[in-house]
């Protein structure tokens, strides 16, 4: 009896192992929901061919869209236009400092997004006359100023 229930308890787990290793399963279109096929109606046509990952990410997202207020939409579709301005060279610069800022600790990835939000509460102005500050800065200017900046969320980060 203990030897049956250790072996099912082992297939339990192995089944689960395998399960969760395993890719998601492709969703036909079909089975989207009317509002979703709505919202992806541009991908109709190539939805078969799309990775399961990506199928579910894009669902995801209609999912969300559908909670968003006609301003925040407004800004999702602005922030979109700017992408598709970008080079594939600026695309890539900023996936990657995305990625950069995805494996900083939990606590830095918070300083950061409070002191964006400091910055963004600023009267435009001001947020103009730092940025031209930024840009008429050396890249040792640059440098030093980063570093101090990583001194400034290290001594943060000790302080908590």
């Amino acid at each position: 009896m203990k030897n049956r229930r250790g072996m099912l308890l082992a297939v339990l787990c192995i089944a689960n192992l395998l399960a969760a290793a395993s890719p998601a399963w492709a969703m036909e279109w079909k089975d989207l929901s009317a509002r979703d096929q709505k919202l992806l109606r541009p991908l109709q046509q190539k939805w078969d061919s799309l990775p399961p990952a990506r199928q579910e990410r894009l669902r995801r997202g209609a999912e969300r869209w559908q909670t968003l207020t006609p301003e925040q939409r407004q800004r999702v579709r602005q922030r979109l236009q700017r992408w598709r301005k970008l080079t594939p060279e600026q695309r890539q610069a900023i996936r990657e400092r995305f990625q950069r800022f995805r494996q900083l600790p939990p606590d830095v990835q918070e300083r950061i997004r409070q002191e964006r939000e400091r910055f963004r509460s600023l009267p435009p102005e001001e947020r103009e006359r730092l940025r031209q500050r930024w840009r008429n800065m050396t890249p040792e200017q640059r440098r030093r100023w980063r570093a101090r900046h990583l001194q400034r969320i290290r001594a943060y980060r000790r302080s908590r």
